[in-house]
C-alpha cells in the first residue's frame, strides 16, 4: 500500500467561497479515480495555531495506482483550478 498526504495552507487572501470549493471539489477524487482505495480530506480544524488549513490522504495499493491518480486529467485539473490557485504553501509525501 501507497499512502499519499498533501498539507496545504492558504493564502491570505483566499476566500471563504474559494476554500469550500476546493474541499467540495477535492472530495470528489474517490467517484473519479479507480485507482484510490481509501481517501480522506478536510480543513485543520483549527485546534493548534500554525498548522496548515487543510489536508488530503490518500491511499492505493501500489505505485502504479499513486501515479495513476497523480497523472489522471480530472485530478490534475481540480489542483489547478481549486488548489493552485489560493494555495500559499504545500507538503507532500507518499510512504508504504
Amino acid at each position: 500500500m501507497i499512502r499519499h498526504t498533501v498539507l496545504s495552507k492558504w493564502a491570505a487572501d483566499a476566500t471563504d467561497e474559494q476554500q469550500k470549493a476546493a474541499a467540495t471539489e477535492v472530495a470528489k477524487l474517490p467517484s473519479i479515480v479507480p485507482s484510490i482505495r481509501a481517501f480522506a480530506s478536510g480543513p485543520d480544524a483549527g485546534f493548534s495555531q500554525g498548522n496548515f488549513d487543510f489536508a488530503v490522504t490518500a491511499d492505493f495499493d501500489d505505485e502504479a495506482g499513486y501515479f495513476a491518480y497523480r497523472d489522471d486529467p480530472a485530478h490534475r485539473e481540480i489542483v489547478q483550478r481549486y488548489i493552485t490557485p489560493i494555495a500559499a504553501q504545500r507538503a507532500a509525501v507518499q510512504y508504504e
